[in-house]
């Protein structure tokens, strides 16, 4: 970023990358000249836009999504009945056995695949119809007592393990309580499917405080980690990497994260494996 910004002329402006604790964003910067004792001096002005870019990206996903549901549905519903309302006509019908048994196959995986498609997009209708947050008062250390008692049942069944911490233990956050929870269970989900060949799996979740007296929640695991390649995408819906995935998850948790003023973001682990980290 450093060579980025040593290139603008005065009254040019960029977009610049750079890493932060919270993962990779965005910034735009501005160069200006003033007279500083008599000397001619440049300004460098860094402008934040990452939260703002995250969230016109999220309500243009939002829009394509519902449209691509209504469109799709739209078809998949008089496909699904007629293939149906078929299967019933021919159990009526004087039909060779042979032909009759091949006929009502097909029309039963018509009728399955149409069901099967039906459900696939209603979870995507699902990412475009997040409600709006219902903020309150939330003691992190009791919702954080709810998603063990949820999630460590399975992670000791692997004989793995779950840590939580939040420190001081009487921190606080107004958010939308069964949004954050959700998000923070499709986190430590995802954890759980990447460290599924681990030997000995982990994974903690800790909140405090950092600079600006800004509230960070972290998700960490001690999986393979996120190639970059794939980090710089996986938040975006219907992006995968997995053989039976939807693309759902991570992009419902920027959802859910963004509906309580927050951001969600990816960033390298020292130690090795994935590390989310959750800013308010």
């Amino acid at each position: 970023m450093a060579a980025s910004l040593a290139g603008l002329a005065a009254g040019q402006r960029r977009v610049v990358g750079f890493d932060t604790e919270a993962g990779r964003e965005r910034a735009l910067a501005c160069a200006n000249t003033l007279t500083v004792d008599g000397k001619l001096e440049q300004m460098l002005a860094l402008m934040p836009m990452e939260d703002e870019l995250s969230a016109e990206a999220m309500q243009a996903w939002q829009k394509l999504v519902q449209v691509l549901a209504h469109e799709i549905m739209n078809s998949l519903t008089p496909v699904a009945s007629l293939s149906k309302t078929s299967r019933e006509l021919l159990a009526g019908a004087r039909l060779p056995q042979e032909l009759s048994r091949d006929l009502d196959t097909a029309l039963d995986a018509i009728s399955r695949r149409a069901d099967s498609l039906v459900h696939f997009v209603n979870g995507y209708r699902a990412l475009a119809a997040v409600p709006d947050a219902q903020p309150q008062a939330i003691e992190l250390a009791a919702l954080f007592e709810r998603i063990k008692a949820l999630a460590a049942p399975a992670w000791l069944a692997r004989g793995g393990i779950l840590r939580f911490s939040v420190e001081p233990a009487t921190l606080q956050l107004c958010a939308d309580s069964g949004q954050l929870e959700q998000a923070l269970v499709n986190l430590l989900q995802n954890a759980a499917e990447a460290t599924a060949t681990t030997l000995m799996p982990m994974a903690s979740v800790s909140a405090t405080l950092v600079r600006g007296g800004r509230l960070r929640i972290e998700v960490s695991d001690n999986g393979p980690g996120v190639p970059d390649e794939v980090a710089a995408h996986m938040f975006t819906p219907f992006f995968t990497t997995k053989p039976k995935g939807s693309g759902i998850g991570l992009a419902l948790v920027k959802q859910l994260v963004h509906r309580n003023r927050g951001s969600v973001g990816y960033a390298r682990a020292v130690a090795g494996g994935a590390r989310f980290v959750l800013t308010f």
